[in-house]
């Protein structure tokens, strides 16, 4: 045990750079939102006919993953709630994860647990659960809004729960609902029933992506709270900004790059959070993504890309798509996996770049037509190792892809 304490009086030994970090974690809504004022107020024009007692529109909200997003639903659902108060509207914002609540009873069960209901984790009738939330819905009179979290998650599985909800108000006596439905698929709509579409996306919000300068305005503002005074070098807010502008202005991002540089600081016995430590940051927090992203690939698309892999470990570093269709059929001989077809493959190669695993370039090659230039946008070994631990592709450790004669350019 004292040999215990001693470790852990040797770390908080270490110089104090955070005075609070959980503000620079997803969860935290702040009291002040910057350069997201136009969809404040757009959701709060919308959302004000609870507080005159009337059922407001269903909301769509679309943008790319860090756009602000939540945080404005969230505040906005906060500010809701505090101004029902005051002029005596009962209103309720319930947030759901569509990511974690994947399932039309997973849904109905939370909601009615929200209203106090004993509902089990499976064994019941779906009816039944929907039955329960609707009788606890309208068991006061309150306007009632339900933020749905990646949607796009819950309508993979089926929109019947969509349907479901966005026509409860017509068997409510006392109590009205309106739906928020939170996305990064501009498309995930067309997946709906027409019916559903038309009656969910009564309004529609778009979230910009971010610039480099208003995320270092973000960065900034968190930092006055995260940070004790001077400890972040000049060029680390701007750096951490430039980074996550490159990569479609995720506001997420750049938080996560901050409070990481800091983390790394502190772990050195630093005094200063310097550009080193962001460098570093970033390169850990992309080794993290990459091994997330490959570790949750189809098996398929996993071939594809181990495809790439073993012709780099060959000595390569462009390849066209027959060489790398070639090597996968060879490999999924080996394993006994089906294979697919060449334009199935180049779809998959299509879906990898989109991810920024791989680089997959058009290219012209003349009379023999058009192919694409596929080159590795992830490191070597670490994307390998991810690879692998996936107990299908282990006996393919050893493979050596073969030097492929192009007889036939795609």
């Amino acid at each position: 045990m004292a040999v215990l304490n001693s470790i852990f009086e040797n770390f908080l030994s270490n110089v104090q750079i955070f005075e609070n970090r959980e503000v620079l974690r997803h969860t935290y809504t702040p009291e002040q939102l910057p350069h997201r004022d136009v969809q404040v107020e757009s959701l709060a024009a919308i959302l004000v006919a609870a507080l005159r007692k009337d059922t407001p529109s269903n909301v769509l909200i679309y943008g790319k993953t860090g756009t602000g997003k939540t945080a404005v639903t969230k505040y906005v659902g906060m500010e809701l709630e505090k101004s029902g108060e005051i002029h005596g509207v009962p209103c309720y914002v319930i947030y759901i994860n569509c990511e974690i609540v994947d399932t039309q009873y997973r849904l109905l069960a939370h909601l009615a647990r929200h209203f106090d209901k004993d509902i089990p984790m499976t064994g019941w009738p779906t009816d039944q659960v929907y039955t329960e939330f609707r009788e606890a819905l309208d068991s006061e009179k309150a306007i009632v809004i339900v933020v749905l979290d990646e949607i796009d998650k819950l309508v993979r599985k089926g929109d019947d729960v969509l349907y479901n909800l966005s026509r409860i108000n017509g068997d409510l006596h006392n109590a009205r609902m309106a739906i928020i439905g939170i996305s990064n698929d501009l498309k995930f709509t067309e997946f709906l029933d027409p019916r559903v579409r038309s009656s969910l996306g009564e309004e529609e919000i778009i979230f910009p992506p971010y610039d480099a300068e208003q995320i270092k305005d973000i960065l900034s503002q968190r930092a006055v709270m995260a940070f004790k005074t001077g400890v972040l070098e000049e060029t680390v807010i701007p750096l951490c900004a430039a980074f996550a502008a490159q990569e479609n202005g995720d506001a997420r991002r750049a938080l996560d790059l901050l409070r990481v540089s800091a983390e790394l600081a502190e772990r050195e016995k630093s005094s200063m959070v310097r550009e080193e430590h962001v460098r570093a940051a970033h390169e850990k927090i992309e080794l993290d993504r990459v091994a997330e992203v490959v570790g949750t690939l189809p098996t398929q698309s996993k071939l594809v890309l181990l495809s790439v892999l073993k012709l780099v470990e060959s000595g390569g570093n462009r390849f066209i798509t027959g060489q790398v269709y070639h090597t996968y059929c060879q490999m999924c001989s080996q394993i006994q996996m089906d294979v697919l077809t060449h334009r199935r493959i180049t779809d998959l190669i299509s879906e990898l770049d989109m991810l920024g695993i791989i680089n997959a370039m058009v290219i012209s090659k003349g009379r023999y037509g058009r192919t694409k230039e596929i080159s590795l946008s992830t490191p070597l070994e670490s994307t390998m190792k991810t690879l692998f631990k996936d107990y299908r592709l282990q006996p393919l450790i050893n493979f050596k892809a073969p030097m492929v004669v192009q007889t036939k350019l795609y």
